[in-house]
């Protein structure tokens, strides 16, 4: 039977595979990740293939690799995660009172003996935030939580309280659409619990 491997570091995603009660191990993709799309779909979708295959690489097993990218989209501007505290202010000043994309791609390569076969697909949150003072920003920043976070928030976290309304799966914000990829799979005879 294959095993599951996550190929993420991400603790968000490890704790939603673990919070349906799939078991899985970490291995996460070592390799420099090369965005060669524009589209945002594109872009989670091709990042998310880099780091299944990465992680193909280094398994000899049959196994499950599920890979995933995260990036938050503001007419048609990608932010990831902040590279410093003033990167993080402007991405949260310009998502404050304002709907942004939150884009996820899934990539799961079912490896069995020499064959492979790779499914690749996103699923898209709109989410709207109230409006922020410049204090509040600021205050938030200090918690230290959008270090890590692509549009520098964690739905999930402190920035909770800015959430007016998602339109979609609240998982692919966390950054992973979990029921999506549980479903999937379950349509080409995987169920992912009884691994």
């Amino acid at each position: 039977m294959e095993k599951i491997i996550l190929a993420s570091s991400s603790p968000r995603r490890k704790e939603l595979l673990e919070q349906v009660g799939i078991n899985f191990d970490i291995l996460p993709s070592n390799e420099e990740e090369i965005i060669t799309k524009i589209n945002p779909s594109e872009i989670v979708e091709e990042l998310s293939l880099q780091k299944a295959n990465s992680v193909l690489k280094m398994v000899t097993n049959d196994s499950i690799i599920i890979g995933a990218d995260t990036i938050v989209s503001l007419n048609n501007n990608i932010m990831g995660k902040p590279h410093d505290k003033n990167d993080a202010y402007n991405m949260l000043k310009q998502l404050q009172n304002n709907t942004h994309t939150v884009y996820t791609g899934v990539c799961v390569i079912i490896k069995k003996g020499i064959d492979c076969k790779v499914i690749v697909f996103h699923d898209s949150t709109d989410v709207t935030m109230y409006p922020m003072t410049n204090k509040q920003i600021y205050d938030y920043i200090d918690t230290n939580e959008p270090f890590d976070k692509a549009g520098s928030y964690g739905i999930q976290g402190q920035s909770a309280i800015y959430i007016k309304k998602i339109c979609g799966d609240y998982n692919n914000v966390v950054g992973l659409p979990i029921a999506k990829l549980y479903n999937t799979l379950l349509d080409i005879g995987i169920d992912l619990k009884n691994y």
